[in-house]
């Protein structure tokens, strides 16, 4: 007995293509307009603020206005002010009067009660985000968040120091834990550091994975999508896949699968 023909699959009308066709347009210049946004957006604040101090005489665009009698935008001319004026600054803090002079202005503004605790703050996040001669964030973790049983991704910062460190038996290390979708915000977290995991994955890929709410995951090479990754596979037949995947117990491997691969 034959069983009759399936029905052929229903034609997908033009205004279904024309969707179709617009997600994917979508898709690929979202990220490029909103990326080309942004930085437009921060070079127009930077000038709105490092312009005002511009001399008329050196500012090209009212230059180009008196004697061509053109109004134009340039876009960038305050970013390239400000960027010189702190090598300048930068080249003469390295020299001894500059030093002197910093720590004349630094006593000066010290030594006013309200002024001091709002400088003496910045002054320290600064040389916290900008030291160069300390990794921050340069791994991603999982610590056990809000309760336990549930994990959640952290950027490990620091060693804790000081009576945090001294409170402590255990060895205690500072992580900060972002919030979805951003990023920018948090919990600064104190932690023995037995009970971080520390993850493979590179801080870039944790903070997409943070920001997508889970949807965007980095990739791991695992193209069967069996959540192992494939060079974890080859070595599982060789009996080390648990010291790969630091898991205390490798998932016995299927006999089919061994033959296959022999």
């Amino acid at each position: 007995m034959e069983l009759p023909e399936p029905p052929p699959p229903p034609r997908r009308g033009w205004i279904s293509s024309l969707q179709a066709s617009f997600l994917t347009g979508l898709v690929v210049i979202a990220p490029i307009g909103l990326t080309a946004w942004l930085i437009w957006s921060i070079i127009g604040w930077i000038d709105s603020w490092v312009l005002p101090f511009l001399p008329n005489a050196y500012n090209p665009a009212i230059l180009i206005r008196e004697y061509f009698n053109i109004d134009v935008d340039i876009r960038g001319i305050g970013v390239g002010m400000f960027l010189l004026f702190t090598i300048i600054v930068g080249w003469i803090a390295k020299g001894l009067i500059g030093r002197s002079l910093i720590r004349t202005s630094e006593s000066v503004v010290l030594s006013i009660p309200g002024v001091r605790s709002l400088y003496s703050g910045l002054k320290q996040i600064t040389e916290t985000v900008l030291a160069q001669s300390k990794g921050s964030f340069d791994k991603a973790c999982l610590v056990e968040y809000p309760r336990k049983g549930i994990w959640a991704i952290a950027f490990i910062s620091t060693d804790a120091k000081g009576e945090i460190a001294d409170s402590h038996e255990k060895h205690m290390i500072s992580v900060f834990l972002p919030t979805t979708p951003n990023p920018t915000s948090g919990f600064l977290l104190f932690v023995p550091r037995d009970d971080v995991q520390i993850l493979k994955m590179s801080v870039e890929d944790a903070a997409k994975l943070v920001i997508s709410a889970g949807l965007v995951y980095p990739s791991t090479g695992d193209k069967d999508g069996d959540r192992v990754p494939d060079e974890a596979e080859v070595v599982e037949v060789e009996g080390t896949a648990a010291t790969l995947l630091d898991r205390p117990h490798a998932p016995e491997a299927d006999p089919d699968r061994r033959t296959e691969d022999a």
